[in-house]
């Protein structure tokens, strides 16, 4: 029996090199800047300018930039209803649906598996 190791049967996180894969989990995990009081867009927005150069790096952190944009206008629209009321269940289940997500992509993305977040509205193409 002899093996294979050609481009078919390798699978994609296979083809992402341990430094893709730490820089993606960064441009994720950095949204939890937000705990310092810093926009959680900056630190995705970083990691995309600075990053440009490798595929997988740029496209996560776009991935998560836009995410983030998307989770902020969501967060300040339930933030406003509640004056409403909605927006007292509104706003937790926004803030855990982050925290959640931001988690998911982060493990997606240290295997080195892209990831697409939902919900998110695609500003940054």
């Amino acid at each position: 029996m002899t093996t294979q190791t050609t481009q078919e049967t390798i699978p994609a996180a296979y083809g992402v090199s341990s430094d893709s894969r730490n820089l993606a989990l960064l441009s994720h995990l950095s949204a939890f800047i937000t705990f310092l009081g810093i926009p959680s867009v900056v630190g995705p927005l970083v990691m995309w300018l600075l990053n440009r150069d490798d595929p997988y790096v740029e496209a996560q952190a776009k991935e998560a930039l836009n995410f983030n944009i998307s989770f902020t206008l969501y967060g300040i629209v339930a933030a406003i209803s509640i004056i409403l009321l909605v927006g007292l269940l509104a706003l937790p289940a926004v803030l855990v649906t982050w925290f959640v997500l931001v988690i998911v992509a982060s493990v997606k993305a240290a295997n080195g598996e892209s990831y697409r977040y939902p919900l998110t509205i695609r500003f940054v193409a």
